[in-house]
């Protein structure tokens, strides 16, 4: 009888790609394989000791052990407020603008649980985070998608992008009432700029569309790059939501912390959900994460070209294996074509082989949408020696396709 009982919700999930290799890599770890772990954006680092000691203190303060603020305490949505008007001259209100989550896929599960009536349409360009789409899904609504194009340094094609999302409002009914943008972008480091935002603000306003900005990786930037916020646009808070992530910029992933700004209606209902919900996240993690927006931002700069550095490593590293990749201004990440000798595989099946003959793991494409097929993504959590061994372990795997294509 009970076998019969069928939820509807879980049941629009499809299998997770990523647990494939997560399943592989842990078996082969079980039997003292030393694999080398490029798969998940999981910094390697430890977060700045300033926002440690500050976690520290505010834990041994017995008044900061009880429920806490789901919105986020008044000093952490400040300081969100000033790291916004600092970096990008924009001016929030802390209480009607400005929301803490725990992390950004809490954020972007109650925000789409919010805002999200049956059989809404949201638009999120493919390869995506899968947060990006599913939590529009689980919500009871509906994802339309279309390729993300871009050339071969990862600026995105901007003519291009606006051509599809015209198409898809021609297309599709009921038109779409969200349309969900990531920039610098998880999986492919594609990047924007300035004017992008201009030309998406103006065609929200035309086609009556709200819009999700993620700049989650935006202070991870090289070269000059310098990410853009759509709230530096006039008139964005009339359309748009933004969030961002204390996990990449400061080594704080595990502390679950992240945030979104911008128009009052969006922000007004995540914050009316989550105080259904939740009840935020142990004080102490808010008065650390406060400290790290308003305290010295050395430390993300040193994060950062840590990055740069290993990214720099990867690319001469696998290039001397056989597997040239080109570099990218922003993010964790490297979006790398499969090389020529194994495209036949598919990148599930390439992830797959890699990892169980050459020790090394990667993300493969496919999991993060149709449009990622091809290619693996790459994050840059290992130091210089264990990307110059992945390389060559790399450089054996290769080798047997290559022979074999004489």
């Amino acid at each position: 009888m009970f076998d019969e009982i069928v939820f509807d919700r879980i049941e629009r999930l499809p299998k997770y790609v990523f647990a494939e290799i997560n399943d592989i890599k842990m078996d082969l770890r079980r039997k003292g394989r030393d694999v080398i772990d490029f798969s998940m954006g999981n910094p390697d680092g430890p977060t700045p000791e300033h926002i440690r000691e500050k976690l520290v203190e505010s834990a041994k303060k017995t008044k900061t052990h009880g429920y806490s603020i789901s919105k986020g305490i008044p000093k952490l949505r400040m300081a969100i407020a000033s790291w916004y008007k600092r970096r990008y001259g924009v001016d929030l209100d802390y209480e009607t603008e400005c929301v803490a989550t725990m992390g950004s896929k809490e954020g972007y599960s109650h925000l789409a649980y919010a805002i999200t009536n049956p059989g809404d349409v949201a638009v999120v360009p493919d390869p995506t985070y899968p947060i990006h789409s599913y939590a529009f899904i689980l919500a009871g609504g509906n994802v339309v998608k279309f390729g993300l194009e871009f050339d071969e340094h990862y600026w995105l094609d901007e003519d291009k992008f606006f051509e599809s999302l015209e198409r898809v409002f021609k297309e599709n009914s009921p038109r779409p009432k969200y349309v969900l943008v990531n920039f610098p972008h998880n999986p492919t480091t594609v990047t924007v700029r300035p004017e992008f935002y201009e030309r998406l603000v103006a065609m929200a306003k035309k086609e009556r569309f709200y819009i999700i900005s993620d700049i989650a990786y935006g202070d991870i930037t090289f070269n000059g790059y310098k990410t853009p916020s759509i709230m530096s646009v006039e008139g964005a808070k009339d359309v748009a939501v933004e969030s961002f992530t204390l996990s990449k910029s400061y080594n704080m992933a595990g502390w679950r912390v992240g945030f979104f700004v911008g128009n009052k209606k969006l922000i007004g209902a995540l914050q009316k959900i989550k105080s259904w919900l939740d009840y935020g996240m142990f004080t102490p993690i808010q008065v650390a994460a406060t400290v790290a927006l308003n305290g010295d931002q050395s430390c993300v700069e040193e994060i950062t070209n840590k990055y740069f550095h290993r990214q720099q490593v990867l690319i001469e590293a696998f290039s001397r294996a056989g597997w040239d990749i080109e570099p990218n201004n922003a993010t964790m990440f490297v979006w790398a074509k499969t090389p020529k000798e194994v495209e036949h595989l598919g990148s599930l099946e390439f992830s797959k082989r890699l990892l169980q003959e050459a020790d090394v793991a990667v993300a493969p494409g496919i999991g993060f949408g149709e449009y990622g097929e091809g290619y693996v993504r790459i994050a840059l959590i290992e130091n210089d020696k264990r990307i110059r061994q992945a390389a060559k372990n790399i450089k054996r795997f290769l080798k047997q396709f290559k022979e074999e294509g004489k």
